[in-house]
């Protein structure tokens, strides 16, 4: 078993199917998840996700509808979907080699200024992960309106050893 996979075995996470939009939502989504292109991956917006692939609820604004804690669990939730996407575009977690940059994007309510807290749960996870030597990263974290109602959506730019570059895989 590679090195990610049994860290991740081990604390016990399960990476998550592909997002599964909601049935009464139409929305084309003509990007890449991961774009590859020499030694940088480049991640997509991910929102979180069951493991089904399917929203993770709570949905709202964080501070409103939905608590600190609650976007923070969602964040770890976004953090995995983005694994998940990784380990579909690179075929081995083992090629990350740093992460470089992560942009996290919470839903707030008027007057809600604790970002930071909520971006750390997709920080943590990455640190639980991969250790300080490749997970460290620079982050912001700003508050936007989401789609879908979200919580938080990330987005990140790593650093990946030789192999495949230039994939594209488009969204469905």
């Amino acid at each position: 078993m590679a090195r990610i996979e049994a860290k991740l075995a081990e604390l016990g996470l399960t990476l998550p199917a592909p997002l599964q939009m909601p049935a009464n939502i139409r929305m084309t989504l003509p990007f890449a998840w991961v774009r590859l292109r020499g030694a940088r991956a480049f991640v997509s917006g991910h929102v979180p996700l069951n493991l089904n692939g399917t929203i993770a609820q709570p949905v709202g604004r964080v501070g409103a509808e939905v608590s600190v804690d609650e976007g923070y669990t969602a964040a770890r939730l976004v953090a995995l979907a983005h694994l998940a996407s990784l380990q579909k575009a690179l075929g081995d977690l083992d090629r990350i080699t740093a992460w470089l940059r992560v942009f996290a994007m919470v839903n707030v309510a008027p007057g809600f200024d604790q970002m930071p807290k909520i971006a750390n749960g997709y920080s943590d996870l990455i640190l639980e992960v991969f250790g300080p030597d490749i997970g460290t990263h620079s982050r912001s974290a700003v508050g936007v309106a989401l789609p879908l109602n979200v919580p938080v959506e990330c987005e990140a730019e790593l650093e990946i050893d030789g192999g495949r570059s230039d994939s594209l895989e488009l969204q469905p």
